[in-house]
């Protein structure tokens, strides 16, 4: 009956209905309260089986998720698009993701001096007085292309002309630690990174390394993770043979790998799925802008907006097939929930730090 009701409604208005739901939360660090307004798209379209989840996360202040399944329940058809906040109210979420940062780094005493080895991801332009703070698997490649560009990257006029192959080894990127006057640059420049859900991008992570084509990654950790924890005493020795072969490494394998204290005790993780803080030392280093895969856009055009750039440059658009929340849940349910905990301790600093919620539907019993 619902759904015939639902399917007429649909017809009777047409193409599209927007629906506007306004709503209040409370900043879980002051008291602040605001609104946040959601348009929801509800399209009588045929049904393609690739539309969204019915459970999407959006933030103001990175700690509101909304199950709007309850709502409406019109099968998949369900867009979602967060209405662009004023610019005083963007601002508001970099003063609230800053403070943030401040006040856990003071209360879990974090803090402490800088060090050659904490200078290592951070990119700078000179000419315009910029420092990035780069963090594999959170838009790194994109925005190292923005910086060659800024840095006079002849022949290269479009971000996206540069190949993936020569982004991260091209010369025209400035790194701080090869350079003089390092606190200096520290003190004045622009300081920003960007960050991404912690168990998203170590998802991320894995597919790009383990589920695609790529022998190094292979070499270097698939075969060992196969071998110690994936009970294959002599994995093969390409990631094609592998293929062949029918071996793969789990995301199971994987976890249990990054969960063993023999991994780290020499070296830390490889940077792809290093902890985020590890990286780039927010409670070190502090940053004047912090923005987020999760609204990539919209954080790159504020960024460039405000450092007068939106005319030299835009920040290519990203593609990426962004992993949901119910797609997470998929990735963990060969995990044992014991091994998901502790992973979960692993990258709480980044959870706490960068002001994403605990992902309890993967940590509940």
């Amino acid at each position: 009956v619902m759904g015939a009701v639902h399917t007429g409604f649909l017809l009777l208005l047409g193409a599209a209905l927007l629906i506007i739901l306004s709503f209040d939360q409370w900043d879980m660090l002051n008291g602040n309260k605001g609104t946040i307004c959601v348009c929801v798209c509800v399209q009588s379209i045929a049904c393609t089986g690739s539309a969204l989840s019915p459970y999407r996360k959006f933030t103001k202040n990175d700690n509101l998720k909304i199950n709007y399944s309850s709502v409406i329940n019109l099968c998949s058809y369900i867009y979602a698009i967060i209405i662009f906040l004023t610019p005083t109210e963007k601002w508001n979420v970099q003063h609230l993701r800053k403070q943030r940062i401040k006040e856990i780094c003071d209360k879990e005493a974090l803090s402490g001096k800088i060090s050659f080895k904490n200078l290592k991801n951070l990119i700078v332009d000179d000419a315009h007085g910029l420092i990035y703070c780069y963090i594999p698997k959170v838009a790194c490649t994109n925005w190292k292309r923005v910086f060659i560009i800024l840095n006079k990257g002849e022949p290269y006029s479009d971000p996206m002309s540069i190949p993936d192959v020569s982004v991260h080894t091209d010369k025209r990127l400035n790194y701080l630690c090869d350079l003089p006057e390092t606190e200096i640059k520290l003190k004045h420049y622009t300081k920003f990174l960007f960050v991404r859900d912690p168990f998203i991008r170590l998802i991320s992570a894995f597919r790009d390394k383990f589920f695609k084509i790529n022998e190094p990654f292979y070499k270097n950790y698939g075969r060992y993770i196969l071998k110690r924890y994936g009970n294959h005493s002599k994995p093969p020795e390409t990631f094609k043979q592998a293929l062949e072969s029918g071996i793969h490494l789990s995301f199971h394998n994987f976890i249990l790998y990054l969960l063993d204290p023999e991994t780290r005790k020499c070296n830390p993780f490889e940077p792809h799925w290093r902890e985020m803080n590890r990286l780039c030392r927010p409670c070190l280093i502090e940053y004047d802008f912090i923005g987020h895969q999760e609204t990539l856009q919209e954080d790159a055009e504020q960024l460039l907006s405000t450092l007068n750039l939106q005319s030299k440059i835009k920040f290519p658009v990203s593609y990426e097939n962004m992993t949901i929340s119910d797609q997470m849940v998929d990735w963990f349910k060969a995990v044992p929930l014991e091994d998901r905990k502790k992973l979960y301790k692993i990258y709480e600093k980044d959870f706490k730090l960068f002001g994403y919620r605990k992902p309890t539907e993967v940590l509940d019993d």
